[in-house]
């Protein structure tokens, strides 16, 4: 039987939909919280499996997963069908018109392996991107709407690539589940209704398509609305028919072009020639050592491994083990050494394929002398001044300290052979440029780089270039244990928050053997070089006090994380979601 017969006829084992049941309530029974409120969901406890895992931003999405899982699909398939699903019922995050990075575990082979599917700025793309006509920068959000901001989509690339080498069941059957919701129309959920809201929603009305689409008749779909998508359903059909190359070289490709070039206002350089160039690449993975893993992740054009890497160099020097999470100092170690990271990742990091990247980041002895900085008494001035690692061109390039929004989503897979998938995948801020085709958002990705081309007589690393890939604070995460195994597969949506997030998260669980669930439940507290944010409306509030003695500037406020984490144990895969969003984990 095929997977998308089975997913019509909703065939499951009775031990799995008693697992639903149980992991995957109504959007009416969650208790979930639109965008802008404060606190998290009440608790919930961990998802217990032993075949296999699925964890993802959406209840029909992590469903469509865990269906490809039942099948026999592998990790990959699952992902193919999560992704595309998400597109669909959460496309302000992620989808077809935006970017994503793969890390991939292949149990056959006992290989780690990265894959980049960010987007690229276009072939006619320079310096002056993100300037007027008078040659004064542009402000963010007049960059963002429209299609100025617009990279070339890399999403579908990847998710093509990596079927072709690890998929089992047919590229089609993976996307109609999809493309028969978006038919038949899918429940709006707490979240996406509460984004249509605000000044967000405002600029969402700048162009007809997604005018039309989200808000119907003039008014923003409400929590419960069902909401068919049949301009997707056809790009879908399409690509499940002909392959990626209808949306690199074909019809899909001509609308997504005809779209960015023709936005009235702020048209952009999205072109033919940079669609039909686009090239997914393989990376090699950026590891850092902490107390006996390797933390793995992605490298350059990301900063997540690199910065993720750096901070748990550093807290590596202190007992976090026996502070725990309810002493004041994990939480100012952990602030800290943010602040020291957040800093090297502002001079230093971009795409390496422009820009020459520092061999030293992750060195041991540099690392130990980045957190000779850190005291327990005091906190460090912001901002710290970036370090220097063992590298000599130093001293040719300046910061760039860009706004990074968090419209992303993640995702993480284990399958039956033990094949693992952390998956982050986004079209940056929320709802990308605003602009839809085909039944879907295009990226706003272009607006990662630098807008400034140099700054005091040097260049920014991550300055404007033909073909370059923006710096990206996506940190999709493979923790492995001392024998080479997976241990933890784990990352979060959060724009540049994303880092201390998943470092966060892992101490939790590394470090103070906290239960999955429980590690994604607890509260923020976030540095990036500047202030020291603490969740507003949650128990990290009683840490302020203390924090501000030591010398940190507290600003209370919402950090809406969307960590989704697997945890392999001798009992079998552990996994959770993160409370401020609407993903589940579900296991068989």
């Amino acid at each position: 039987m095929t997977i998308n017969r089975i997913l019509r006829a909703g065939l499951l084992a009775g031990s799995a939909m008693t697992a639903l049941a149980m992991a995957a309530p109504t959007y009416a029974q969650m208790d979930l919280q639109p965008e802008g409120a404060t606190g998290t969901a009440p608790a919930r406890a961990s998802v217990v499996a032993q075949d296999f895992m699925v964890a993802a931003a959406n209840p029909v999405a992590v469903q469509a997963g865990y269906d490809v899982l039942a099948a026999g699909g592998t990790a990959v398939d699952a992902m193919v069908a999560v992704q595309m699903m998400l597109n669909l019922v959460e496309p302000q995050s992620s989808g077809i018109g935006g970017g994503a990075f793969l890390v991939y575990y292949d149990a056959a082979a006992d290989a780690l392996l990265t894959l980049d599917g960010r987007e690229t700025a276009p072939l006619a793309a320079g310096g002056d991107l993100f300037l007027d006509e008078d040659g004064a920068r542009l402000g963010f959000w007049d960059a963002v709407v429209g299609g100025r901001s617009v990279g070339t989509p890399g999403t579908l690339a990847l998710m093509a690539q990596a079927h072709e080498r690890y998929g089992t069941l047919d590229w089609a059957d993976l996307l109609q589940p999809t493309i028969d919701l978006a038919e038949r129309g899918f429940t709006v959920s707490p979240r996406l209704a509460g984004m249509l809201t605000g000044s967000r929603a405002e600029r969402l009305r700048t162009y007809q398509p997604a005018r039309d689409y989200f808000f119907p008749g003039g008014e923003p779909l409400a929590v419960g609305d069902v909401r068919t998508n049949q301009p997707f359903a056809r790009t879908l059909r399409l690509i499940a028919e002909q392959g990626p190359a209808v949306f690199y070289d074909g019809p899909v490709a001509d609308a997504i072009v005809a779209t960015v070039q023709g936005a009235q206002g702020n048209p952009g350089l999205l072109s033919r020639e940079d669609l039909a160039a686009y090239r997914v690449i393989e990376r090699a993975p950026v590891c850092a050592a902490y107390r006996g893993y390797d933390v793995c992740g992605m490298g350059p054009p990301s900063s997540g491994a690199l910065t993720v890497g750096q901070m748990l160099g550093i807290l590596g020097h202190f007992d976090l083990p026996s502070m725990g999470p309810d002493s004041v100092d994990s939480w100012h170690l952990i602030a800290e050494a943010a602040k020291l990271a957040f800093a090297d990742r502002g001079l230093y990091m971009a795409d390496s394929d422009f820009v020459r990247m520092p061999a030293g980041l992750l060195d041991p002895a540099y690392l130990t002398v980045r957190a000779q900085h850190v005291s327990l008494d005091a906190a460090l001035e912001t901002p710290v001044a970036p370090g220097n690692p063992p590298w000599d061109e130093a001293a040719l390039w300046s910061t760039h300290e860009g706004l990074e929004l968090p419209g992303t989503s993640h995702v993480s897979i284990i399958d039956g052979d033990g094949n693992a998938v952390s998956l982050t995948t986004t079209i940056e801020s929320g709802f990308g440029s605003n602009l839809m085709v085909g039944g879907f958002l295009l990226n706003n990705e272009l607006t990662d780089f630098s807008f400034a081309a140099e700054r005091d007589g040097r260049p920014v690393a991550n300055r404007v270039e033909a073909g370059k890939r923006p710096r990206s604070s996506m940190a999709p995460t493979i923790v492995l244990d001392e024998e080479g195994a997976v241990a933890l597969v784990i990352g979060s949506p959060g724009g540049s928050r994303i880092i201390p997030y998943v470092a966060r998260s892992i101490v939790a669980i590394l470090d103070w053997e906290m239960d999955v669930q429980a590690a994604l439940d607890l509260p923020h507290i976030v540095n990036r070089n500047g202030g020291t944010d603490v969740e507003a409306g949650t128990s990290a509030e009683a840490f302020a006090a203390a924090l501000e003695a030591r010398g940190h500037s507290v600003n209370l406020r919402d950090l809406t994380s969307g960590l989704h984490a697997i945890r392999v144990t001798a009992d079998g895969l552990i996994g959770g979601a993160d409370p401020r969003r609407e993903g589940i984990a579900l296991g068989r």
